[in-house]
C-alpha cells in the first residue's frame, strides 16, 4: 500500500512539474528573442559592432513580483547624467521585492521631459547598479523600462533579464542618467545585458 501510495505521488509531482518545466523552457526561448531583437533595432551599435553584445544567461528566479508603493513627488530632482546636461525627474514609487533571499527596494521615476509628451507619459524609469556594475555589467548602471498599466493591485512584474544598458555604453556624446544612490542594489545582478565587449 505505502508503495502505491509513493507511485501516486510521484505521478502527481510529475504532472504538476512537467508543465513548469514547458513554461520555462518557453520563457527561456522568449527571451532570448528578445535579446535578439534588441540587438538587431539597437539604434546606435550598427553593422558589425553589433557582435560585441553580450548578456547573462536567460535566469527565470531574476524576473520577480514587486510590491508597488505610490509616491507624491510634486518637486523632482535633477538627476545627474554621464554629459553635461542633467535631467529631471520624479518619484513616482517603490518597488520591494526578494531576490537571491534578499529584501531590496528601487526606486521608479518618471521624467519631466517625457511626462509633457502623450506618447510616454505613462512610461516609467528604472536605472539600477548592482554588484556586477563596473565588472560584468556596464559601470553606469543599467535600466528597465516600465508602463503605468503595467502595475495592477499594487504590485509590478520586473524582469531583470531585460536589464539594458544606455547609450553611453556604446559611445561618447550622450547624457545617460546615472542610478541615484537610493537604486544601489547590494546584491549582483546576473541577468540582462553585460557590459559592451568593445571599448569605445
Amino acid at each position: 500500500m505505502k508503495y502505491l501510495i509513493k507511485i501516486i505521488l510521484l505521478l502527481v509531482a510529475f504532472h504538476i512539474a512537467a508543465p513548469l518545466r514547458a513554461q520555462q523552457k518557453l520563457y527561456i526561448k522568449n527571451l532570448k528573442n528578445y535579446h535578439k531583437t534588441y540587438v538587431l533595432k539597437h539604434e546606435v551599435v550598427i553593422k558589425k559592432d553589433k557582435k560585441y553584445f553580450r548578456f547573462f544567461p536567460v535566469t527565470v528566479s531574476y524576473a520577480v513580483t514587486a510590491n508597488f508603493t505610490k509616491l507624491t513627488d510634486t518637486v523632482g530632482f535633477i538627476m545627474k547624467t554621464s554629459g553635461i546636461k542633467n535631467k529631471k525627474y520624479y518619484r513616482y514609487g517603490t518597488l520591494d521585492f526578494i531576490l537571491q533571499d534578499t529584501t531590496l527596494q528601487l526606486t521608479l521615476y518618471q521624467g519631466e521631459v517625457l511626462l509633457k509628451d502623450s506618447t510616454f507619459k505613462k512610461y516609467l524609469f528604472l536605472p539600477f547598479t548592482d554588484a556586477t556594475s563596473g565588472e560584468q555589467s556596464y559601470g553606469g548602471g543599467r535600466y528597465i523600462n516600465l508602463d503605468i498599466d503595467e502595475i495592477k493591485n499594487n504590485k509590478v512584474a520586473i524582469d531583470f533579464n531585460k536589464a539594458y544598458n544606455p547609450y553611453c555604453a556604446y559611445a561618447i556624446g550622450y547624457n545617460c542618467p546615472i542610478p541615484p544612490r537610493e537604486n544601489n542594489l547590494p546584491v549582483a545582478i546576473m541577468a540582462g545585458e553585460k557590459d559592451f565587449g568593445k571599448s569605445h
